[in-house]
């Protein structure tokens, strides 16, 4: 198997009231479930954002606001396990990454 780095982009951010933030982590916990031994690292949101561009320039913001790394046997195969995320019912999306072993 193959791991693969889920960043998620968007999604509206966390809701204000107590039953939706309830409702919305129901979601997650689901998909997690039917995820079972695909996951890796079930990751985190993210804060605050900078990027650092090539220059050395910071900037405030950037596009993502969260991450997981999953298992799968094929690029497919883990696309197709990201196609149920949560973050994608609120408008967000899902970038699926190869995560190729380097030795160090």
């Amino acid at each position: 198997m193959t791991k693969y780095l889920f960043t998620y982009s968007g999604g509206g951010g966390m809701p204000e009231t107590d039953e939706q933030q309830a409702a919305e982590m129901a979601k997650w916990g689901e998909w997690y479930g039917a995820l079972g031994a695909a996951i890796v690292d079930g990751g985190a949101p993210t804060g605050a954002v900078q990027t650092v561009s090539a220059d050395g320039s910071v900037t405030d913001g950037g596009n993502v606001t969260g991450w997981g790394v999953f298992e799968a046997d094929s690029l497919a195969g883990a696309v197709e396990l990201a196609k149920g995320c949560p973050v994608l019912s609120n408008g967000g999306s899902v970038e699926v990454g190869e995560a190729i072993d380097v030795a160090m």
